[in-house]
């Protein structure tokens, strides 16, 4: 059952996926963004290009200089977890991976040519063996769907951008492109999230992990469903204003809150999608090149049109509003922004009253 790469089973019995391709767990805004550019001829061979301005040499020379790589003889937990994902998820060349000591719960997936994974010993020191399996997983997610390149530019372009940054339009140009790759980024983060979920395949595993990233290792002080009512409240909460200022805070970031990859991951779980991947119906990698880039972003369109629809935020909400042709927009647009109500006096247009009371109530929190 096992090939001469995989000369390994995992701890406990999980379900395995021969030949799976990432595209079986990618978010769809990840997915549609990575099928569009592999399809563009000449990209990759583009970006592996710039290898020569890039410093992955020397990031390579650096872990292996000065961090501790995972083997049989170092970390042998983390090396039997790192060869558990890779035959879960049925990735032939197993990729080194590193333990770095920082104190700060990290861990990373980057490389041009090959992915290396390096985690730090604040993790390390913070999760259980379920909760570390998650994270292994997750990175061995982002060595499948190829996301190590983008990300070594990303942190390539984050340093540039600090060292051009007395140039005006030099730092502004590229931080456009970085703004746009954190996006992409973010996105990724929740593929990667799910690609955990599948090796590890303990959702209460996954929650605690992510909830001792956000709070620290004090279990028995946190509650799952409390976090989870946290995204909720975070998602719902507010006025326009609100809104703004999450798009604000969130656009430095690499990876979205907390909270919010706890409640997409538990979406996913919840849904025909995973328990079809879970029955052993899934894209396979064989299938990639004749992927439909249109279909995947018809996929994409679909999940942000959900998204509007479904959103209890005040932005997405006016959003759907002016999709839908709503009337009385100006005063919509105030009563949000303001966090204010009009009551019936204030104005004739019934349903335009009745939004702005719904919009205010959750402030209240």
């Amino acid at each position: 059952m096992t090939d001469s790469s995989h000369d390994h089973v995992p701890s406990r019995n999980r379900q395995r996926f021969p030949g799976i391709s990432s595209r079986a767990y990618e978010h769809p805004a990840d997915r549609s963004a990575l099928v569009a550019l592999r399809r563009l001829t000449g990209f990759d061979t583009v970006f592996k290009a710039l290898s020569g301005l890039l410093p992955e040499r020397s990031l390579r020379l650096l872990f292996l200089s000065d961090s501790v790589r995972v083997s049989e003889a170092q970390f042998a937990h983390l090396n039997t977890m790192l060869l558990d994902a890779c035959y879960i998820l049925d990735l032939e060349k197993v990729p080194p991976m590193y333990v770095t000591q920082n104190p700060q719960p990290n861990a990373m997936c980057i490389g041009l040519d090959e992915p290396i994974i390096v985690v730090t010993t604040g993790l390390v020191e913070l999760l259980d063996e379920e909760e570390m399996r998650a994270v292994v997983g997750h990175e061995v997610g982002h060595a499948l769907s190829g996301h190590s390149v983008y990300r070594t530019i990303l942190l390539f372009l984050t340093s540039l951008a600090l060292k051009v940054a007395w140039i005006p339009l030099g730092n502004v140009a590229i931080m456009t492109i970085v703004t746009a790759l954190r996006e992409w980024f973010r996105k990724s983060e929740l593929s990667a999230d799910r690609a955990g979920l599948l090796v590890g395949q303990d959702l209460k595993g996954s929650m605690r992990g992510l909830m001792k990233i956000a709070g620290g290792n004090h279990l028995h002080e946190m509650n799952v469903d409390a976090f989870l009512e946290q995204a909720a409240e975070y998602e719902a909460g507010g006025d326009l204003r609100d809104s703004v200022l999450k798009i604000l805070n969130v656009l430095p970031r690499t990876h979205p809150f907390t909270t919010v990859r706890a409640a997409e991951l538990k979406k996913w779980a919840e849904t025909r999608d995973y328990q079809r991947i879970m029955d052993g119906h899934y894209p396979r990698r064989d299938e990639d090149p004749e992927t439909s880039v249109s279909d995947s972003f018809r996929q994409s369109a679909a999940h942000y049109a959900d998204t509007v629809r479904t959103s209890k935020d005040p932005l997405m909400k006016l959003v759907g509003d002016i999709a839908g042709g709503a009337g009385d927009l100006g005063g919509k647009l105030r009563d949000r922004f303001t966090g204010s109500s009009r009551n019936g006096s204030d104005s004739p247009d019934g349903p335009g009253a009745t939004d702005g009371e719904a919009s205010g109530s959750p402030g209240s929190a």
